[in-house]
């Protein structure tokens, strides 16, 4: 996508607002599924797994890895947008930020209400800024790319790779758990209740504000 028609528009300074704070929710979302020890979804799990094996921050290694997964996108032929881009940077300091604040949850009575924050805070986080249109993060892009670079349908790429990414999470010492199983049950239907929550209305003249691209595909749905 290109970023001149994404900058345009009546609508901008409230698709930038929910960009940002979708980005910077989804951070605190992914650090309170840490901090609930319960299990964390399928990047959270290789984040982890390779901040136990590098010594860095989580949100360190997540800015790393989007960097490295947007590299990807080259040779599939994938163009990112200002939401991408953002992406990157934005969710790992938030995530690093909530870390330093937020304690662990040592006992049930606290890791279950911090699991289901997360839970449902990383859904809100997932309508804003997929509703705000500025491209998809770095690792749904590379899930769209190869999903029309192969022709597999979304679901068997998507499962693909996040099979890939907990397994080599979990070898590395990443935490699976109820938790993850509960992320990957209950995410679709929030992101797609809070995606129509948040989606940003057209303009007065009847044309559309939002940039390119499929929000049922930017939220793995097939």
């Amino acid at each position: 996508m290109s970023l001149t028609p994404a900058l345009r528009g009546k609508r901008l300074p409230r698709r930038l607002l929910q960009l940002y704070a979708g980005l910077t929710l989804y951070g605190v979302s992914s650090a309170l599924l840490v901090r609930g020890g319960l299990g964390l979804e399928p990047w959270g799990v290789l984040h982890q797994g390779l901040s136990e094996l590098t010594g860095l921050t989580m949100g360190v290694v997540s800015i790393a890895v989007g960097a490295v997964v947007l590299l990807l996108w080259i040779p599939i032929r994938q163009r990112p947008g200002l939401g991408t881009v953002s992406n990157v940077f934005v969710v790992g300091v938030a995530m690093d930020g909530t870390l330093a604040v937020v304690p662990d949850g040592r006992v049930l009575a606290a890791q279950i209400p911090l699991l289901v924050g997360g839970i449902v805070l990383n859904g809100v986080a997932t309508g804003l800024y997929i509703a705000a249109r500025f491209g998809p993060g770095p690792r749904d892009g590379l899930m769209t790319g190869l999903h029309r670079l192969t022709g597999r349908s979304v679901r068997l790429v998507r499962t693909g790779i996040e099979v890939a990414v907990v397994a080599t999470g979990y070898v590395l010492g990443g935490s699976v758990g109820i938790g993850t199983v509960a992320y990957a049950l209950a995410i679709g239907p929030l992101a797609q209740l809070f995606l129509r929550v948040f989606v940003v209305p057209p303009t007065d003249d009847g044309g559309a504000v939002l940039a390119g691209g499929s929000p049922e595909q930017a939220i793995l749905r097939p």
